[in-house]
């Protein structure tokens, strides 16, 4: 009820002011006759009269008697008397004594004269209440003959007040009553400046004045901070009435922009009260900044034709298209919120003039809807991922811990935290959308691990705001399809893409899996120097114990010790090199001082040497290193890594893939018993050289591999079952015996069969490369070649005084320049457009569907 309240209650008051001008039903106009005493004795101070002075009426003064007599009822609305004065004729005072002055009306004030009216000059009633009223309102409403005189009005205005400036042809007329008579109301909220000269038209910005029409132009001079700054002027297209000018001036009250965080059905504002559109911009909390900026600058194109507002989808749980940027809503009753797709402003504004464009827009909305339905099993069997993020894309994500970067603040943001994690990705892309879920709940984890801090950053405006995060890491992220320039600096070209900027060193990139708990374990590992350099045999002795940060030891599994003596610079280099390499993915030491060499034999080996403590088991397993290149140290401490009988999982298979050797693999619905554990175990520490990866796959932790037993057998045999396959290698499939107990012995028994070729294979694999169904592609040279000018308007600096460079004789520099600053700026204290194309919730959507519609159709 409070709501509906608020609603009508505009509507009523402008009811109220429009009522005070419609004659009420079976009223009267009186003209009053008084004799002068009479007169002037009933003058009250503060009342305002009109008072004609007659003898006796002649013929010729009747006419305009008649007009004064009819303009009784439109002065008492705003409390003022007319009165007919007859003067006796022996009087021969001021009023009634000369001849001349019995062709004259006087406007009094209590006893105080105001102004002497020609008789000539009161017409009609519109002359009669023109002229009264701006008598009256001398200081409300200025009347200027120069340029010199408006503009000395117009700077004294600015940063205070706003003014509204009328032209008229000539005063009396009936657009001069219906200015007179809004100033009589509005007159102590904007500064009316009245003129009648054609010439000031043009000086105001006019083009090609029509002298001949009455004109009204609102300056909005209270937003001008500075003198040299013009006042906006946003003009009335309609007839000078009493009616359009209230509605006129209520509109330039309005806010310039409504933010919305409610259902836009329930929304009402000022213009759909007054019967025009309203136009939502649809954003989302990582594109605010330059969703509001789009919006202030639409609203300023729209002013007084329709209302802008910013609708906020994390606000509020739309159920609408998430591509959809931009909605309509009309005030007719009854006719639902219209959800379109459109590439710029200049769209929107066509479709506020023209309302035809609206069906025209849906019908094609309809037709792309329809091609997509056909697609839809297509992209489903092409891309899993997509139907995922499809299906949960009305999900709201929690990102208010993830600070959203653009090209103006990614450069400061570096330097806020000890470490920043950077995603870069692109927001309508399928992956990209589905690791930002697994990036939000990073930072929940995070949070949760360490001691929170809050960063003081910047936004586009370069305006302070805090955003919590964990005490030494920020974690951050850039859409590049709304800031391309960025990703082309940091050589981002696939999407999604993480790195780890640390200051004074090179940025360090993630090439693991994607899930939460490994981006987590990246994150944190990556925290501690690699490798860490330890100063005595104590702290050696104690990192190779797990000594580490306590909120690193669930993410800590084995650590590994480089010792070198103090001359083995090229060894130590190598072993530095690896460390900047697997940074993130494991804990890394190293001790090179004098007493290494009793370190290294304790654990029966000599320098150069790597010793490793896997995590839980005490003893420490030491390893000569016999190459010294930072590939090949590399590569043997992935190898020594790897476990001995693994759980092969979705994230580590590519590990023991990378091996290329045969694979026998243990199946099992849930985990597997401690006999067949036990002799697994027993069998993979006594292969020599790892001959073949041993290792078991839990159905239940890893549903997936019930896909991989029918590829193996065509049905699902009964569990457990013990497998060889030979990925590399002719892919030939075996089963092991199901009569027979999985023991190290009848295995290895089982094995030299297969080496004999005394077994017959159930399968054989197809030779085709298991590559993915379609190449990898450059986004980012896509979007160039696509759309040029967007990165070139993406690539723009606020502040710079220079345009981008660009060949000469490019038709889009001209293009460019145009749509870079315009005159008076969005806000007038700004410099820079925000351009025309529509960046928020779904950037250039039209652009973007066209060119990346379909990942199958690349």
């Amino acid at each position: 009820m409070p709501a509906q309240k608020d609603r009508w209650f505009p509507s009523f008051s402008f009811l109220l002011f429009c009522a005070s001008f419609i004659p009420m039903l079976g009223s009267t106009s009186v003209l009053q006759e008084l004799s002068p005493q009479e007169y002037f004795s009933s003058l009250q101070a503060g009342r305002a009269s009109l008072a004609y002075f007659s003898h006796n009426v002649s013929p010729g003064a009747q006419p305009f008697l008649e007009q004064i007599e009819n303009s009784v009822e439109a002065l008492q609305d705003y409390g003022i008397s007319v009165v007919k004065v007859n003067c006796p004729k022996e009087d021969v005072s001021r009023y009634c004594g000369k001849e001349n002055a019995l062709r004259k009306a006087y406007l009094f004030r209590g006893n105080m004269l105001i102004r002497e009216f020609p008789t000539d000059a009161l017409f009609d009633v519109n002359s009669i209440v023109a002229n009264v009223l701006f008598a009256l309102l001398f200081n409300e409403v200025k009347y200027v003959e120069t340029l010199t005189d408006l503009q000395n009005i117009e700077n004294a205005l600015k940063g205070r007040s706003n003014m509204v400036f009328v032209y008229v042809p000539a005063t009396g007329t009936a657009e001069h009553r219906a200015v007179m008579e809004v100033a009589f109301v509005y007159g102590t909220v904007h500064q009316f400046v009245l003129t009648t000269e054609a010439t000031l038209l043009k000086d105001t910005g006019s083009d090609e004045p029509d002298a001949s029409s009455a004109r009204l132009l609102f300056c909005h001079c209270q937003q001008a901070t500075d003198v040299a700054q013009p006042c906006r002027k946003t003009p009335l297209e309609q007839d000078l009435t009493v009616l359009n000018i209230h509605r006129h001036l209520k509109l330039m009250g309005a806010p310039l922009v409504t933010e919305v965080a409610e259902d836009p059905e329930k929304v009402s504002t000022v213009h759909l009260q007054l019967g025009l559109p309203l136009v939502f911009i649809l954003s989302q909390k990582e594109t605010y900044e330059a969703d509001r900026r789009t919006a202030e600058f639409l609203a300023w194109q729209l002013l007084g034709k329709a209302g802008v507002a910013l609708l906020s989808r994390d606000l509020v749980g739309l159920n609408v298209l998430l591509r959809s940027n931009v909605a309509l809503k009309t005030p007719d009753e009854g006719v639902p919120i219209k959800y379109l797709v459109l590439e710029d402003t200049d769209e929107v504004i066509t479709l506020v003039e023209d309302k035809s464009k609206v069906e025209q827009i849906q019908e094609d909305e309809d037709e792309e809807d329809e091609d997509e339905k056909e697609n839809d099993n297509q992209d489903v069997q092409d891309d899993q991922v997509v139907e995922a993020v499809s299906r949960d894309k009305k999900r709201e994500l929690p990102l208010e811990q993830i600070l959203t970067l653009t090209e103006e603040t990614f450069h400061s943001a570096m330097l806020k935290a000890a470490q920043t994690v950077v995603l870069f990705y692109a927001s309508w892309e399928a992956v990209s959308l589905a690791v930002l879920q697994s990036y939000a709940e990073v930072a929940d984890h995070l949070k949760e691990l360490g001691k929170t801090q809050d960063y003081v950053v910047t936004d586009d405006e370069n305006q302070p705001y805090r955003i919590r995060g964990v005490q030494g890491v920020l974690l951050s992220r850039v859409n590049c399809w709304d800031w391309p320039g960025v990703c082309t600096t940091e050589n981002v070209t696939q999407f999604p893409t993480i790195k780890i900027y640390k200051k004074g060193e090179q940025p360090l990139m993630y090439n693991g899996m994607l899930g939460t708990e490994e981006l987590t374990s990246f994150i944190m590992l990556s925290r501690v120097s690699c490798p860490l350099k330890l100063m005595t045999i104590d702290e050696a002795e104690g990192y190779l114990r797990g000594e580490l940060p306590s909120e690193l030891s669930s993410y800590h599994h084995t650590s590994v010790l480089g010792v070198f003596s103090t001359a083995m610079s090229k060894a130590k280099e190598a072993f530095i090199e690896a460390g900047s390499i697997l940074s993130g993915h494991v804990t890394m030491g190293m001790y090179f001082e004098d007493d290494a060499l009793a370190l290294s034999r304790k654990y029966a080996v000599s320098p150069p040497a790597l010793l490793l403590a896997r995590s839980g088991d005490r003893s420490v397993e030491g390893i000569a290193l016999s190459k010294e290149s930072a590939q090949d140290i590399v590569q043997m401490i992935r190898y020594r890594l790897l476990d001995t009988f693994p759980e092969i999982t979705v994230q580590n298979l590519p590990h023991y893939l990378q091996l290329r050797k045969p694979f026998l693999i243990l199946f099992s619905d849930g985990d597997i018993g401690q006999l067949e554990s036990k002799e697994m175990l027993k069998l993979a520490k006594g292969i020599p050289q790892q001959a073949f990866v041993p290792c078991w796959l839990n159905l239940r932790n890893t549903p997936v591999g019930h896909g991989v037993l029918k590829a193996y057998f065509a049905t699902v045999p009964s569990l457990p079952v013990l497998v060889w396959v030979n990925l590399h290698a002719g892919g030939q499939v075996f089963k092991f015996p199901p009569e027979q107990s999985v023991t190290e012995t009848n295995i290895l028994s089982w094995l030299e069969k297969l080496k004999a070729g005394l077994e017959i294979p159930s399968s054989t694999l197809s030779e085709e490369d298991w590559k993915p169904p379609l190449p990898a592609y450059d986004f980012l040279q896509m979007m160039d070649t696509t759309a040029p000018e967007f990165t070139l308007r993406a690539s723009y600096r606020h502040g710079d005084g220079q345009e981008q460079q660009q060949p000469e004789g490019s038709e889009e520099k001209a293009t460019v320049r145009e749509e870079t600053p315009e005159e008076a700026g969005v806000k007038a204290e700004k410099v820079q457009s925000p351009g025309r194309d529509l960046r928020g919730t779904a950037p250039r959507l039209a652009g973007r569907e066209k060119q990346a519609k379909r990942h199958s159709e690349l």
